[in-house]
């Protein structure tokens, strides 16, 4: 099926007005939540990947789930557990009965893959999801094997049991183009999940988009224009975030170990041009920037010592510097 429209603002009114769609097939079956939703679509519209971090119970493998399922795209979910290993996750080499070698397909052979609890597998089984992530191919036995486009990669986090876990380290934190955060649901929110699902009656979201159109929405978030000044905006953010260096903010110096990197301004430029489309914008600007600038800042500061002992979260401190 081939995707033809008569020029790109045509196709990024029509992107907008899917967007409304995807919402509201998405919203049947999760309820609330739509920061999230917004967030974990604009990652796959912009061919980037997530990381959701939130408590357990709140609806993560429901919502990864019914986004592959109204974009109509195959979905595997891997449980990452201390034993698992590299070919659980990507596949392994068996001899048949002609005495031959034949590659068997893991899991990570999907377009969208849900890494349940990524933390609590060894670096060794993390380095083969995150070389799949990076490069959309994985190598055993010497062959490399593509993965199917579109490819995306939503790992889940639980914040609270730190006990038994291989904390991601931050080279490998900078891959993820966000982290998406899942609060607790607001008490009407609560009551609508509890009356939906505690009775016989399920519902099946209807299928939005083809892989064809996402491959081309994708290739079209790319040539949307940037004017200079969000450019210049973007990375004038990225840099204020590092401490010692010229730019910096005085907050980061006081506050910050570390700060984002060239691949955080990368993320905020394609993120914006992402949610100008969504937003039925041709152009994006600053305000597209701030939107979707915690997602793509937030993994990828490290806070001090001091910043800690008085409390202060990541979001405090991008909140002071946008």
């Amino acid at each position: 099926m081939s995707v033809n429209y008569t020029s790109d603002p045509a196709a990024v009114d029509d992107l907008a007005r899917k967007y409304s769609e995807l919402k509201g097939e998405i919203g049947k079956v999760v309820i609330g939540q739509q920061e999230t939703v917004r967030d974990v679509l604009i990652a796959i519209f912009s061919q980037g990947h997530g990381l959701l971090v939130g408590v357990p119970g709140l609806a993560k493998t429901l919502l990864v789930n019914t986004i592959s399922q109204v974009l109509g795209l195959k979905y595997n979910r891997i449980q990452f557990t201390p034993d698992l290993m590299p070919s659980d996750i990507l596949g392994t080499e068996i001899l048949d009965e002609n005495r031959k070698f034949r590659f068997i397909q893991g899991p990570v052979f999907s377009n969208i893959i849900l890494a349940d609890e990524i933390n609590r597998t060894p670096p060794k089984t993390q380095a083969a999801l995150l070389e799949a992530m990076q490069e959309h191919a994985v190598t055993v036995a010497g062959q490399r094997y593509p993965l199917d486009e579109p490819f995306f990669v939503l790992a889940t986090q639980n914040p609270i049991e730190q006990e038994g876990t291989y904390p991601l380290p931050e080279a490998q934190l900078d891959r993820f183009m966000m982290n998406i955060w899942l609060d607790y649901p607001s008490f009407e929110e609560e009551l609508r999940v509890v009356k939906n699902t505690t009775t016989e009656k399920s519902v099946k979201p209807n299928i939005v988009l083809s892989k064809e159109e996402i491959i081309f929405f994708q290739n079209l978030v790319r040539k949307i224009p940037v004017p200079d000044p969000v450019f210049e905006y973007a990375v004038k953010l990225t840099t204020r975030t590092r401490p010692g260096s010229k730019e910096a903010h005085a907050l980061s110096n006081e506050f910050l170990s570390w700060g984002a990197g060239p691949r955080a301004s990368q993320s905020l430029i394609l993120g914006a041009k992402c949610h100008a489309a969504l937003n039925g914008k041709y152009s994006p600007d600053i305000a597209d920037v701030k939107a979707i600038a915690k997602p793509v800042l937030r993994h990828r500061l490290v806070r001090n010592f001091k910043a800690e002992a008085e409390g202060l979260r990541t979001d405090d401190i991008i909140e002071k510097l946008l």
